[in-house]
């Protein structure tokens, strides 16, 4: 729809009245561009904010011992719902008339996978009637509804999800995700002092940053922002910043390919893995072993970081499945060993394709600083490392100086 912008915000931009204040001022700028702003909002607040996700989940499995998927999804859907009220009176105050609507209401139709659903269409007639009463639409996030009528949950960074969504449903000239950081950045500042925000990163850039553990937006939302080809942007809330915009291309002068320009756009780190080693009691084995991976897909464990030699299979796991993981892999005749935690170190790149040197940059790095590599994996976009947990901060600032990422 002309002139349709989709702003999406986060729980830390809502936590308090002066951080909603400065929401409301985001969606009248918008207003006074020219846009007819589609807001999408996130639950108020992370873990011990009263209406925060965490917190509504606390208090429903505090006071009992088991609470069934389903019901799950009704109180986890509600945080949002109270944050649509909230942001709609802050404009109604300012003298802009809003809508608030459900993930239902606004027309998402998922699976019945409660608590990590699937899109399965998106029909937004309401948003679309209520942009026409030229109100604004305040669209509850990270929820969606059941053909059956069941309410449901997107999983961790559902927000973003239906943001890139309703983006692409709605043909907007550009989805914009505001967080507590100016944009996506070469690395955790937290970790990396002179990490600096990036201008443009191509979409691919933004997912691979994304599932290897920057937290910018959800993987799963670049993802969808990549394959219907939705115009991002990552900007604060809490300054007028210009932000990072995420395409295929950008235009400088005259539009130019992001893919020569650097080799390494950034480093990002996955903490809290686990090493898992599948160990065949005979080399002819190794096959049957390869079997674990049906097994664990079945049980709903996601496995990353495969290596497969002939005396033994690798893979990690997120350390919150290492129980589960224990669990499957005993009922099976498998010999297995988990091991500590360890942390996924990976530089991301489009530039990276193709140039010869990379990984040799890489472990010189780590090398140097007497960081020990356990395992890695290259893509044409990614090099990965698995280490210690305790050198992730070490490792990152090597890595980030490495590629002159500061420059």
């Amino acid at each position: 729809m002309r002139n349709t912008l989709i702003q999406k915000f986060g729980g830390s931009s809502l936590d308090t009245e002066k951080k909603r204040q400065m929401v409301v001022e985001k969606v009248i700028n918008s207003i006074n561009q020219g846009y007819r702003p589609v807001i999408v909002v996130s639950a108020m607040g992370r873990e011990g904010a009263p209406y925060a996700t965490d917190t509504l989940i606390g208090l429903a499995e505090g006071a009992y011992e088991h609470i069934n998927p389903r019901d799950k999804d009704l109180i986890m859907s509600c945080g949002e719902i109270i944050s649509t009220v909230i942001i709609g009176q802050g404009l109604k105050a300012r003298g802009y008339d809003y809508r608030s609507l459900t993930g239902a209401q606004a027309g998402i139709i998922t699976d019945d996978n409660y608590g990590d659903t699937r899109i399965l269409e998106v029909k937004p007639t309401k948003i679309r009637e209520t942009l026409d009463d030229n109100l604004i639409p305040i669209v509850a996030g990270f929820q969606g509804i059941t053909k059956d009528g069941d309410i449901t949950t997107l999983g961790r960074g559902g927000s973003d999800t239906t943001a890139c969504v309703l983006g692409a449903a709605l043909h907007a000239e550009m989805v914009e995700i505001y967080t507590d950081v100016e944009g996506v950045m070469t690395a955790d500042p937290n970790l990396v002092p002179n990490a600096k925000t990036l201008k443009h990163v191509t979409y691919n850039e933004a997912c691979e940053l994304a599932y290897q553990g920057a937290r910018v937006i959800h993987p799963r939302a670049a993802e969808i922002a990549m394959r219907e080809r939705v115009p991002l942007m990552i900007k604060s809330t809490f300054s007028d910043s210009s932000g990072t915009v995420i395409s295929n291309a950008f235009k400088h002068n005259n539009e130019i390919d992001i893919k020569g320009d650097r080799p390494v756009t950034g480093v990002t780190s996955r903490t809290n893995v686990s090493l898992v080693k599948i160990i065949p009691r005979a080399e002819k084995e190794n096959a049957t072993a390869l079997g674990c991976f049906e097994v664990l897909a079945n049980t709903g464990i996601s496995v990353d970081f495969i290596n497969v030699r002939p005396e033994m299979i690798t893979f990690i796991i997120d350390e919150r499945l290492v129980e589960k993981t224990e669990e499957v892999l005993s009922e099976t005749e498998y010999n297995y060993e988990i091991g500590n935690s360890l942390i996924k170190v990976s530089v991301v790149g489009a530039g990276m394709t193709g140039l010869p040197g990379v990984m040799a940059r890489v472990t010189k790095a780590l090398d140097g600083n007497n960081i020990s590599i356990y395992q890695t994996t290259d893509s044409h976009t990614t090099i990965s490392c698995l280490i210690n947990k305790e050198d992730e901060k070490k490792a990152l600032c090597a890595l980030h100086d490495q590629f002159n990422l500061a420059d």
